[in-house]
This record gives C-alpha cells, structure tokens and sequence, in this order.
C-alpha cells in the first residue's frame, strides 16, 4: 500500500514540478518581475534625485549665509567693532566649512543619480531585449505546440486512421476472394469428376448391353423371359426379326 502511495504522491508533485518548469511560463513571469523591477527602480532613482534637490538647497543656503556674514563682517570692521567682525568671522568659517562639507555630498549626490540613471537605461534596454526575446520564445512555443498537434494527428491518421482501415479492409476483401475462388475452383472440380464417373459409368452399362446383345445373337447367351429383344441385329441382318 505504501509504495503505491508513494507513487501517486511522486506522480502529484512530479506534475506540478512539470507545470512550474513550463519554459513559457517561466518567461512570462520573467517578464512580470522585470516590469516590477521599474516601478522600484524608479523609486529609488526619485529618493536619489530628492537628495540632490535637497543638498541643493542647502548649497545655495550657505552661500546666501556666506554673502550676508561676509557683509556684516565687512561692515563691523569699517564700523571699527572688531569685537563684532570677529563674531562674524567665526560664524563665517562654520558656513564655509558646512558649505564646503554640502557641496562634497552634492557631488556625490549628483554623481549617484547619474549613475542610477544609466543603470536605468542599461536595464530598460536589457529589458526590452529580454522582453522581445521572451515573446518571441512563447511565439514559437505556440507555433511548435500547433505543429506538435498537427504532426500528432498526422501520425494517428497514418498509423490508426483511414490509412491503416483501408489497407486492413482491402487485404481481409483478398483473403475473402482468394478463399472463395479456392471453394469454387473445388466445387467445379468436384462436379466434372462426378459427371466424368457418371459418364464412364453408363459408357460401361451401355458396353456391357451392347456385349450381351452379340452374345445373344451368337446364340451364346439365353435371353431372359420378358426380357425386351432388339428389333434389329448387329453385323447387317437389317429386317429380320428374331422368333
């Protein structure tokens, strides 16, 4: 009982092994899982380019900040509060340097988005390329499956069909005829040996009828009573009768 189970469970998820390795299938969800991928890459190419966005704002920030504490400081020192410039100095060094530290990130920031943008056009190509070969793929499963269908029933007509009847039929019509030919060959035999001994059989009765009438007119035979005499002899003794 085991092994049979065993079995029917094999052949259970030995089909649906079968299904899921269906080449067309497979390309199909190829397909899918690309088309997928854009929507995700496109998102993280948007939070790449709002980093981008956002540094340059902060670039263009620092260097207003730059401008105006560059001008106060300017200012103080004409106004001769160099207690005051040198606040201004100070505050005018931490914008420098964040300046300087922002336009590093953008720079980097812009280099990452240019490079997710070519990977994105490297993968939309790679995409339609494996997306034009995937149906072309499917295209010619289908194509094959219908050939496949067609050489099946090709074949059943060649080896089960019309073909095969046909020359069945034909052959068991020769047998037939050549059995009944056989029986009529020795029916007819059978009669023209029965006629031929019929023949030979009354070419004999009438031999020995004819033997017994000589021997009677040879006087070497009685004729029995009753027995009907010839109204004429053998051997020229035309119109004389016997008494």
């Amino acid at each position: 009982m085991w092994p049979r189970l065993s079995r029917v469970f094999r052949s259970f998820f030995g089909f649906f092994i079968s299904v899921a390795e269906n080449p067309e299938i497979i390309l199909e969800q190829n397909i899918r899982d690309m088309n997928d991928q854009v929507p995700r890459m496109n998102e993280s190419i948007a939070m790449v380019k709002a980093n981008v966005t956002l540094l340059e704002k902060e670039e263009a920030k620092y260097r207003h900040d730059l401008n105006d504490l560059s001008s106060k400081t300017k200012s103080a020192i004409q106004a001769g509060r160099d207690d005051i410039a040198a606040t201004f100095a100070v505050q005018l060094e931490q914008v420098r340097s964040a300046l300087a530290r922002t336009q590093g990130q953008l720079g980097n920031a812009k280099a990452a988005y240019e490079k997710a943008m070519v990977v994105k056009q490297a993968f939309m190509r790679e995409k339609e390329r494996k997306t034009r070969e995937a149906m072309q793929a499917i295209r010619d499963n289908h194509r094959s499956q219908w050939q496949k269908k067609v050489a099946d029933a090709m074949e059943q007509f060649e080896v089960a069909g019309v073909s095969q009847t046909h020359d069945e039929m034909v052959r068991k019509i020769e047998e037939q005829t050549a059995v009944n030919e056989a029986r009529m060959d020795m029916a007819l035999t059978n009669v023209d040996q029965q006629r031929f001994e019929i023949e030979k059989e009354a070419e004999k009765i009438q031999a020995n009828e004819l033997l017994k009438q000589f021997k009677i007119e040879m006087g070497m035979v009685t004729p029995q009573p009753g027995a009907a005499t010839p109204d004429k002899t053998i051997g020229g003794r035309e119109g004389e009768r016997t008494v």
